[in-house]
């Protein structure tokens, strides 16, 4: 009989980020269907991106990522880390899915649809809590052990930059797909698995 295997597993997303989305509501189908402690942390492609090189449209993507991150790390201090999974949630049915671009507004609606006080917006445009955004961000990079892009999952402290995902598994599929990562997890020789995929639209 196969050994039961129910990992504690830390997601790491920048909420701006379409990849970040399609992993955690994964993550969230995943939860559904068999125990796992799922756990949201935040992570910032603008950190990451902050002194390199970019093409100017993902340049602009990156400096307006700020915004929605900070925020989050202003929630997280305000109320603690479980705020997390519903504020993002909040935030990224706006974005991801509603396709809404002002942040500005959309930070303001899901402040209001998780109780969190309005005050909180602020954070957007300041520096404030750009220290605790920093040590949540390299956490997630420490766990992977390199720099690495977002999504992050973590398995029981072993963390890997992904999996990318270009639709949201579902069932049997949900669950096959974290059995392997799972499996992977375990294996300390594994380090990298990558191929082509499908292209979201970022900005």
């Amino acid at each position: 009989m196969e050994d039961y295997f129910a990992p504690t597993v830390d997601c790491y997303f920048d909420p701006a980020c379409p990849f970040a989305w399609i992993t955690s509501r994964w993550l969230l189908e995943v939860e559904r269907l068999q125990p796992i402690t799922l756990r949201f942390r935040i992570m910032s492609l603008a950190v990451l991106n902050e002194h390199r090189e970019l093409e100017p449209w993902y340049r602009e993507f990156n400096d307006r990522a700020w915004g929605p991150a900070r925020v989050c790390a202003a929630a997280e201090e305000h109320a603690g880390a479980g705020i997390l999974r519903d504020l993002y949630t909040a935030l990224g049915t706006r974005i991801h899915q509603g396709r809404d671009k002002d942040y500005d507004r959309v930070i303001a609606a899901a402040l209001a649809e998780t109780g969190l006080p309005t005050s909180l917006a602020e954070a957007a445009r300041s520096t404030e809590f750009d220290a605790a955004l920093r040590a949540s961000h390299r956490a997630g990079q420490d766990a992977v052990g390199e720099e690495a892009g977002t999504p992050l999952t973590v398995v029981d402290g072993t963390g890997y930059f992904g999996p990318v995902l270009s639709a949201v598994p579902e069932g049997r599929d949900a669950e096959g797909l974290f059995k392997a990562l799972s499996t992977i997890a375990r294996l300390d020789a594994f380090a990298e698995l990558k191929r082509s995929r499908n292209a979201l639209e970022l900005a």
